[in-house]
């Protein structure tokens, strides 16, 4: 177990940037965090489309570009079907993905700011912050028949 989590903590350094994406049915919100938790960009609203997906990639890419980072790990909560979408394009787009549970995600937003209110905005920084801290785990994402 701890060689497992010494290997996500690795993962994540100084030229890593951490992309935690709340998903919801039309809407996904993301925000992006580097490897201490600093927040670098405004959260981004898009749509649960191809183009959507798209404008994700494009502003992962310019953040990165700003800040000279190399690598980038996206993490989101499997609540449902809707993320699996999303998941499947960022892997045919060779970006890693992984998950955090959403029981973590409900006992942790309230260590932000000692509230429990829940929205969109505020669970994807906690879920980007669970992965920067390497909580999280890889999910299997099927191919072929």
């Amino acid at each position: 177990m701890n060689f497992k989590l010494n290997q996500q903590i690795d993962q994540i350094h100084f030229k890593t940037i951490v992309v935690g994406i709340d998903i919801a049915k039309h809407k996904h919100i993301a925000r992006v965090v580097d490897d201490r938790g600093k927040e670098l960009a405004k959260p981004l609203a898009f749509t649960n489309t191809q183009q959507g997906f798209q404008q994700l990639l494009f502003w992962m890419k310019s953040i990165m570009k700003k800040h000279a980072k190399q690598q980038v790990l996206f993490g989101m909560e499997p609540t449902g079907h809707d993320w699996l979408n999303l998941a499947y394009f960022l892997k045919k787009h060779l970006h890693q993905v992984v998950v955090v549970n959403p029981m973590h995600v409900k006992k942790t937003k309230e260590l932000d700011d000692n509230s429990p209110t829940k929205n969109d905005v505020k669970d994807a920084h906690v879920i980007a912050r669970l992965v920067q801290g390497a909580r999280y785990s890889v999910p299997h994402l099927p191919e072929g028949v």
